[in-house]
């Protein structure tokens, strides 16, 4: 019961009005009696906050919390992607021919969710990862490579839960919800960040505007529930190290590039 109260204080509703009631009730000094039970229902890790959960002033304050340095230690091979996000890989894969592929048995393509066909181009018969938030994870998003930001835009304007049940009774959430996309060049592939907002209200807010992208930095976070979809252009190098339904956090390894080995003459 507590966690489907706390669920709705941080993903909000399908209706802007209700959802501006929760926003300001959880940005209030009032809800800072629910931090203790927020945290606890959620067996949130306090060691990892910044601060003792007394510090923060608000739920929100706390949702949206940054960890004491050095508590995601981020796997700095040259050759190794890191999750951007603590949270669940709820589906990951290639993308098929169509550019579209099947998450919670709603089919969604590239092109809904970039915007264009010239954007979609680029990945096809890459490689897709996404993330769910849960109102228990770190709400932060990092870089998982090292590059160059090309691309930053923004689309949707109508927003939908991105949580099971929105999944299932939502309008094609990716694509509809307001979204951020960051787009990279990297020594391997191009890859294509997009951060989900929640509900009806823009809720995802850049920290950096650096087009230098170091891998483990931080550059933005979410005030309310969320999802990260990665796209990654093909590459026959590339392959995977998790399996959906993986629970993740920042600087863990998801992927790799496999050098290639050099071909062997044995003639004489």
């Amino acid at each position: 019961m507590k966690k489907t109260l706390f669920k709705q204080f941080v993903e909000l509703t399908g209706h802007p009005v209700s959802s501006s009631i929760l926003k300001t009730v959880t940005r209030s000094s009032m809800s800072k009696r629910l931090l203790k039970p927020f945290a606890s229902a959620y067996r949130i890790n306090e060691e990892e906050a910044e601060y003792p959960l007394e510090h923060y002033k608000s739920l929100q304050d706390f949702f949206t919390r940054n960890l004491k340095h050095g508590v995601r230690p981020i796997d700095q091979r040259a050759n190794v992607m890191t999750s951007p996000v603590d949270g669940y890989l709820t589906a990951s894969g290639k993308i098929n021919e169509q550019q579209s592929f099947y998450i919670k048995d709603h089919l969604y393509s590239i092109k809904q969710i970039l915007g264009d066909e010239k954007g979609a181009n680029t990945y096809k018969d890459g490689f897709f990862y996404i993330f769910y938030l849960s109102p228990s994870h770190y709400h932060h998003f990092h870089y998982p490579f090292n590059g160059q930001l090309v691309n930053r835009y923004a689309l949707g304007t109508t927003s939908f839960p991105v949580n099971d049940l929105g999944l299932r009774l939502g309008n094609q959430p990716f694509a509809t919800n307001y979204r951020l996309i960051s787009e990279m060049e990297t020594s391997h592939s191009k890859l294509a960040i997009i951060k989900v907002g929640a509900l009806n209200v823009n809720s995802i807010h850049l920290t950096s505007t650096s087009k230098n992208c170091t891998k483990g930095d931080e550059f933005g976070y979410f005030s309310f529930g969320s999802t990260v979809i990665l796209f990654i252009e093909d590459d026959a190098h590339f392959k995977t190290l998790l399996s959906s339904g993986t629970e993740v956090k920042v600087g863990q390894p998801i992927g790799e590039w496999i050098e290639p080995q050099p071909s062997q003459n044995n003639e004489i």
